[in-house]
């Protein structure tokens, strides 16, 4: 018995040697073709006598078609006193219309296959749903609905109120939360963009003629834009969307309050005693949509820290484990935008981690990246534009963000090749226009008793 056993395993050490030597004899895969340009289908647009635009795209062979209403309203039509007024007016948009109760909606979108989603943003709040593509008109009127007629019911305010209240709750324990809303106090003072989080007395203060106030000045069809995608009868949906917003009201045109965010070296510690981990935020304001400069610096940024093969990624997470999951992006809205890096370290490596990232930001100002390697991030970037508009409600975030921006007819079909038009150069130059790190803003998030010393040094102007 023990002789078989032995043969079986000499056989299967052979096998498994021959796998190996096999598998080490096979072919590198072919390299991948050169990148395909996106080509969007011809879209069709109409602007209402009142105000409102219309983009109808054909996109996709499912057949389901996504309609979406973005206006421009959002958090940055808040006051001071009035932060999170916009969510809650949104979330009263959803308990049913002047005709239709929150229950009636529900049914008919569910009807349709789909269901009526409201999310509201810094710039614009989207109401929206994807449904069975016999029933865009029907959508499109359910829609109108919605938009047009909101009952604001003051029986269900207290309710929203109290899950706002649980939502801030659970937001003020979250170190990550805590850090953004310093980040954006520091880089927006006395600006909308800068206020994250409202008080409990805020929230408990807002009264019904708040809310139908802040929806009567900012909700009209001079502020919105529909958006359809999906293969439809262009003539019937026009129709439709002619017969269901035609006589919204015009309303107020968009407001446009351009920030002046604070670039400056600064470091602000919020102490959480006992904190096993210190949550950074590192960054400062950057060019936005719209500059020539945007698409080199999303490659640029890519580098650096925005891809999980990217050099700050490398550093304090594959060679020195200081962290999962650090991440950088650059943030857009309206006019605007910001670099940032985001870290959950290791409390006994908060300082540690600084200077790996400083040194990073450094060495890009001082070494373009190899081709090969800037080559790596193009064709990761290319493919996460390709899943970006593959499906219907992607391809209207992306003609949205055209739009908001002024970027252009163009922009969506010459992305691809300015995105593969960046040279190691640019690279490095963007890194030395908008990343000085004598400007960046410092938010550390954990336990002073420990990490004090650590990023005392990063006070000051210099690192």
């Amino acid at each position: 018995m023990r002789r078989q056993t032995t043969t079986k395993i000499c056989l299967t050490s052979l096998l498994l040697a021959c796998s190996l030597v096999a598998m080490a004899q096979k072919q590198a895969p072919p390299a991948g073709g050169p990148p395909q340009p996106f080509k969007l289908p011809p879209k069709q647009t109409l602007t209402l006598p009142n105000g409102l635009q219309v983009t109808m795209v054909p996109y996709g062979a499912v057949p389901k078609v996504t309609v979406a209403a973005m206006v421009r309203s959002g958090n940055l039509n808040e006051a001071a006193d009035q932060v999170w007024l916009a969510d809650l007016t949104g979330e009263m948009m959803k308990e049913g219309t002047r005709t239709r109760s929150a229950q009636q909606v529900a049914q008919e979108a569910a009807a349709m296959g789909g269901v009526i989603a409201v999310n509201v943003g810094p710039d614009q709040t989207r109401v929206s749903a994807d449904v069975l593509s016999e029933f865009g008109p029907e959508l499109v009127a359910l829609l109108a609905d919605v938009l047009e007629n909101p009952a604001l019911p003051a029986s269900e305010l207290p309710r929203l109120k109290q899950d706002a209240v649980r939502r801030l709750t659970i937001a003020k324990t979250q170190p990550q939360q805590i850090a953004l809303e310093q980040f954006r106090k520091a880089l927006y003072p006395n600006h909308p963009y800068g206020r994250v989080f409202p008080t409990e007395a805020m929230l408990a203060g807002y009264s019904i003629h708040d809310v139908q106030k802040f929806y009567r000045e900012n909700f009209g069809a001079a502020r919105t834009h529909l958006y359809i995608a999906r293969r439809f009868d262009a003539a019937a949906m026009r129709q439709a969307v002619t017969r269901a917003f035609g006589t919204w009201r015009k309303g107020a045109d968009p407001l446009l309050d351009v920030p002046k965010p604070v670039s400056e070296r600064r470091l602000e510690l919020v102490d959480r005693p006992g904190a096993a981990q210190s949550t950074l935020y590192i960054g400062l304001p950057v060019t936005y949509p719209g500059n020539p400069d945007y698409v080199p610096l999303q490659v640029t940024n890519a580098l650096l820290g925005g891809s999980f093969g990217s050099r700050i990624t490398s550093n304090i997470r594959e060679q020195k484990g200081y962290t999962y999951s650090p991440f950088s992006q650059v943030s857009a809205r309206y006019r605007d935008a910001y670099w940032v890096e985001i870290a959950d370290v290791t409390t006994a490596v908060t300082g540690p981690s600084l200077k790996e990232i400083f040194y990073e930001i450094d060495r890009m100002q001082k070494e373009p990246p190899s081709d090969a390697e800037l080559q790596g991030i193009k064709n990761y970037l290319t493919g996460i534009f390709v899943l970006q508009n593959s499906s219907r409600l992607g391809v209207i975030t992306q003609l949205n963000f055209v739009d908001l921006h002024g970027l252009g007819d163009d922009y969506l079909e010459t992305y691809v090749q300015k995105l593969n038009a960046v040279t190691p150069q640019q690279v490095e130059g963007m890194a030395q226009k908008y990343l000085p790190g004598d400007k960046m803003t410092i938010v550390v998030v954990g336990d002073k008793q420990k990490i004090a010393e650590q990023i005392a040094p990063y006070e000051a102007k210099g690192h």
